[in-house]
C-alpha cells in the first residue's frame, strides 16, 4: 500500500533536514511520542528512514531501499506514469526496457500495442510480457539479482548489438544539478549501454527521486528524450530539461 500523507509529510521533513528527533515530530503533528514512534519504526521497516538515538534520519546513499517495499511505494502514481509513457509508444516500435518497478508498470501499461519487440535485462518485464502474442520479448544474459534485473559484464555486451526505437530506463534519484543517480554501478553500466543504443530515451521515476541522492551517476538529464513523472520537478532540474529541450511529461489524476 502506499504511504499516508503523515508519512509522506514525515519523509519530506527528513529530506529537507537530514534527522528528525522524535520530540520534534510531537511538536509538528501534536501527537504522542508513542503515535511517532511507531510512524517511524514503519519508515525505518520499510527501508525509507534509518533509525538513530532520539529520533530517525534519511536512508543510506549506498543501499536502495528493498524490491518488495518499492514495488508499493507510489503504486498509483507509477500507473499513471506509465500510463502517460505507453501514449508515446507508436505500434511496431523496438524497445529497451530496463530495471525498475516503474518500468515494469511501463511493461503492463503496453499490454494493448500491437507488434512490439522488447529487449529487456528485467525477468519481471520479461514475465509479464511473454505471454502477449503481440510482442517479441528478448532477454538479456548476466547476472540475476534478488530483483530479477539482469547486470554484469554480458548484459552490457548484449545490449550493444542492437540499435532501437526507445529505450526505457528508471532512476534511483535526480540531483539538483540534474544528474541522474542510482545504487548500482553494475546496473548503471547497463542503462549507459541503453542509453547509447536507443534513438530516443525516455526516463520513467515518481517525484520522490527528486531528493533522493544515490552516489553512482548514470549520466546528466540533458542526455534522454523525454522525463515522465508524477509532479512538477524542482526549479532547478525544470531549467536543466529547459535548456537541453527535454519533454517534461507530468501525470496527474485525471490522465
Amino acid at each position: 500500500m502506499n504511504l499516508s500523507p503523515r508519512h509522506q509529510d514525515i519523509l519530506e521533513l527528513a529530506k529537507q533536514s537530514g534527522f528528525l528527533s522524535t520530540d520534534e515530530l510531537t511538536r509538528v503533528f501534536k501527537l504522542t511520542s508513542q503515535t511517532i514512534r511507531r510512524d517511524i519504526n514503519e519508515l525505518c521497516d520499510r527501508g525509507l528512514l534509518r533509525r538513530y538515538h532520539g529520533g530517525a534520519g534519511l536512508a543510506s546513499s549506498v543501499e536502495n531501499v528493498e524490491y518488495s517495499t518499492r514495488k508499493v511505494l507510489h503504486h498509483e502514481e507509477k500507473i499513471r506514469i506509465a500510463q502517460s509513457v505507453a501514449r508515446q509508444i507508436p505500434d511496431n516500435a523496438s524497445l529497451f526496457i530496463n530495471i525498475g518497478t516503474t518500468t515494469e508498470e511501463v511493461s503492463k501499461a503496453l499490454g494493448n500495442h500491437k507488434n512490439l519487440r522488447i529487449i529487456t535485462n528485467n525477468l519481471n518485464v520479461a514475465a509479464l510480457l511473454s505471454d502477449n502474442p503481440n510482442f517479441e520479448v528478448i532477454v538479456t544474459g548476466g547476472v540475476v539479482r534478488r530483483d530479477r534485473g539482469v547486470i554484469g559484464e554480458s548484459t552490457i555486451d548484449f545490449v550493444k548489438q542492437f540499435k532501437v526505437d526507445y529505450g526505457i530506463i528508471g532512476i534511483s534519484g535526480i540531483d539538483p544539478d540534474g544528474t541522474l543517480l542510482d545504487f548500482d554501478y553494475r546496473e548503471v553500466r547497463v542503462a549507459q549501454a541503453i542509453i547509447e543504443n536507443a534513438r530516443q530515451v525516455f526516463l520513467v521515476t515518481d517525484h520522490t527521486k527528486f531528493s533522493c541522492n544515490p552516489m553512482v551517476r548514470l549520466c546528466h538529464i540533458s542526455e534522454i528524450n523525454a522525463l515522465f513523472t508524477d509532479k512538477e520537478p524542482p526549479e532547478s532540474i525544470q531549467a536543466a530539461l529547459k535548456e537541453a529541450k527535454v519533454s517534461l511529461y507530468v501525470a496527474d489524476s485525471a490522465d
